[in-house]
Formats: structure tokens, sequence, C-alpha cells
């Protein structure tokens, strides 16, 4: 659980970067980050939950 508490926000600062950076990159970020949180939300038991 400490993990997950903290890659989150790990992540988050890390894609605002990329996104200052390269602006194109929003549409990649927003689909990872979504894919990401639905297969966690469907498959609770690969994230360690």
């Amino acid at each position: 659980m400490t993990t997950v508490v903290f890659l989150q926000p790990l992540l988050a600062l890390i894609s605002g970067v990329l996104i200052l950076i390269f602006p194109r990159l929003l549409n990649y970020v927003i689909a990872g980050y979504l894919i990401l949180f639905g297969l966690a939300g469907l498959f609770p038991q690969i994230f360690g939950a």
C-alpha cells in the first residue's frame, strides 16, 4: 500500500513536466492513465489489493 501512495504523486509530477515539454504528449498520458487505472479496477489482485 505504501508504494501506491507514493507512486501516484510521483507519476503525476513526471507527467506534468513531460506535458509542459511536449504538449502533444497529453493524449498519451491521459490514455495511459485511464488504461492503468481501468485495469487496476478490473483486476485488483494484480496490483496487490
